[in-house]
């Protein structure tokens, strides 16, 4: 017996996802297909007559669920097995990364009222709500919320209004994506404020975020890049994919070593469908330069994303980005190699000659640009941290941070301008 989802994209029916004897399959609809303005949804699932198998179909829409224990609590709270990408989707997918939105054969998509439908909260209401998270993700089971956003942290969709924050409520869109502390991570939160404040200071176009207090609780809330506002002011949904998605990789083979994407297949992908690719791929490198004078090892496909918001995608804001090398307790292995080390400590001049050639690079461009990167980024680090308005000047994380890009920094411009003295890994 075939169970069966409409697949929706803005306010489009363009498909339907079946789940067949435990396998998911995909197929757009004829009408979709017919439409001039009809667009893909995913690099991985082009227009086609043929439905996708389980193969092709499962990265993208596994890609759109949550990982790990979120993911295991979601399961219990609907008591369905944590497996079960297409059961998942059924109760969470009703606003998404991007512009896809589940539903039910022979319903209608749920368009929100003008202003849409948000359950405001108060500052009592937020502090639960912080608390009831790390055991029941994504509010998952609560009346008129459908969430899921990727990645194994706590998160959730929300709408911000000034200093307001509400739930989005039958279909209304959110604005934010409010990310609490990581458990057994020292003030992550202070540390993606600032890595994300210091990627805006050195013009990277980062995803907007601002740290918020609540009764002493703080947290984060990113603006989210894949929404925008009409010109009467409403919130309206941007179609993304990460880069997983847009590959055809699976979520639980993000990391390199796992068998996921490198840098060559990330670079690759943006030249091959961003127009002028270009532009694009100048910023992917200054993402994947800052990333690893920042130390975020963390740095996997998922956390890089395609944007489409014109005639053709462009690379989507930098996010989830923040410095992984200054805890002891998490891995020195970076998700992706440069060159082929995965420690930033072996990377020598040959391993960022050996990236540029493998990614299509002008090898002298590219040294220049990293110098570049690594010769202003402390500064721009410390006049970030003295900022009175910014609230970094007294955070010994941050300090650490800071210290930690000055080494790099250094390091990387030693290496690069007396590559002679290279020592052997």
């Amino acid at each position: 017996m075939a169970h069966e989802l409409e697949v929706w994209l803005f306010a489009e029916r363009i498909g339907t996802l079946a789940l067949i004897e435990g396998r998911l399959n995909f197929a757009y609809a004829d009408e979709w297909l017919k439409q001039p303005k009809a667009v893909a949804l995913s690099c991985s699932l082009p227009l086609q007559k043929e439905s996708f198998d389980d193969h092709k179909t499962r990265p993208f829409f596994a890609g759109l669920l949550p990982e790990g224990r979120m993911r295991r609590l979601i399961a219990q709270q609907f008591q369905v097995s944590g497996q079960n990408d297409f059961a998942l989707l059924d109760h969470i997918g009703g606003e998404c990364a991007g512009a896809v939105t589940f539903v039910e054969p022979g319903q209608s998509l749920r368009l929100p009222v003008h202003g849409g439908e948000v359950q405001w909260l108060s500052d009592e209401e937020v502090i639960a709500l912080l608390d009831e998270l790390p055991r029941r993700p994504m509010l998952a089971g609560k009346d008129g919320l459908r969430l899921s956003l990727a990645g194994a942290q706590d998160k959730l969709p929300v709408v911000v209004e000034g200093n307001r924050i509400g739930l989005p409520l039958n279909g209304t869109p959110s604005s934010h994506i409010l990310k609490p502390a990581i458990q057994a991570v020292e003030d992550s939160v202070s540390n993606e404020g600032f890595c994300l404040a210091l990627a805006e200071a050195m013009q990277l176009h980062p995803a907007r975020s601002r740290i918020h207090s609540i009764l002493g609780r703080r947290f984060l809330l990113v603006e989210r890049y894949d929404r925008t506002h009409n010109a009467t002011g409403r919130v309206e949904r941007l179609h993304q994919e990460d880069f997983c998605q847009a590959l055809g990789v699976v979520p639980e083979m993000k990391y390199q070593n796992e068998g996921g994407p490198d840098l060559t297949q990330c670079f690759d992908l943006v030249r091959r469908v961003t127009r002028p690719s270009a532009p694009q791929v100048l910023r992917l490198l200054d993402y994947v330069v800052f990333n690893a004078l920042i130390g975020n090892h963390d740095a996997h496909a998922k956390n890089f994303s395609l944007l489409y918001a014109g005639k053709s995608p462009i690379l989507a804001p930098l996010y989830d980005t923040l410095s992984t090398a200054v805890y002891a307790s998490l891995t020195p292995k970076m998700a992706m190699k440069l060159g082929s080390k995965y420690k930033f400590s072996e990377v020598q001049a040959r391993h960022w000659e050996e990236f540029a050639q493998a990614t299509g690079l002008s090898v002298v461009q590219t040294r220049k640009r990293i110098l570049a990167l690594a010769r202003k980024l402390p500064l721009t680090a410390r006049t970030l941290q003295s900022a009175p308005e910014a609230g970094f000047a007294s955070n010994t994380l941050i300090e650490q941070i800071i210290t930690l890009i000055e080494q790099r920094a250094t390091l990387t411009i030693k290496r690069l301008t007396h590559p002679a003295a290279e020592t052997a890994p």
